[in-house]
């Protein structure tokens, strides 16, 4: 299991809270005005992602107590545990295996020793075909008609996660195909 580190009771949690109060006095475009290099300075290119701060109410004092935040709660152990497959989810005992499912490369992530990678493929190859049977109208619903309409029930993370998914993929919307969101 992870550390139970509240981060609100941290020494960066409080200077974060302090640099907040000062920071939110102030503009964007004033911050822009002060630092024309700000965009330059506060992104982030990885392939064809654009991580941009700049356009946040953030200075370097607020990037160096966060990076310090995160040492604090001991974040990179927990990354390295994640990855290396150990059971840090703590609410149901197991792994977090998020990471499998984005594991281009196909590398082994074992888990009680145990290559996990196979059961992965097998499951994201069911999801593969079960959206193309929908897509492509093969999937009939219980009036033998294509299915037009699909209902996520979520929770938590398991309505957010479909909702930013969703969202972040609307330009390849098929036109055919209409997605709800049940939530609490």
């Amino acid at each position: 299991m992870l550390k139970a580190i509240n981060p609100s009771t941290t020494s960066a949690w409080k200077k974060l809270e302090v640099l907040a109060q000062e920071i939110k006095k102030k503009q964007i475009k004033d911050l822009f005005s002060a630092d024309p290099q700000r965009f330059e300075r506060y992104h982030l290119r990885f392939e064809d992602l654009l991580f941009d701060f700049s356009k946040n109410l953030v200075d370097d004092k607020t990037f160096h107590e966060l990076v310090e935040l995160a040492q604090e709660v001991d974040l990179p152990d927990a990354r390295e545990r994640m990855f290396a497959g150990d059971l840090i989810n703590q609410t149901e005992g197991r792994a977090v295996l998020h990471v499998a499912l984005r594991n281009r490369a196909n590398t082994p992530i074992l888990v009680d020793g145990k290559d996990v990678m196979p059961d992965v493929n097998a499951v994201l190859a069911k999801m593969k075909s079960f959206s193309d049977a929908i897509i492509s109208g093969g999937w009939k619903g219980y009036t033998g008609q294509a299915i037009t309409d699909v209902v996520n029930i979520g929770i938590g993370g398991s309505d957010l996660g479909p909702v930013m998914a969703t969202e972040a993929l609307r330009p390849y919307k098929k036109p055919h195909i209409n997605v709800h969101f049940v939530s609490n």
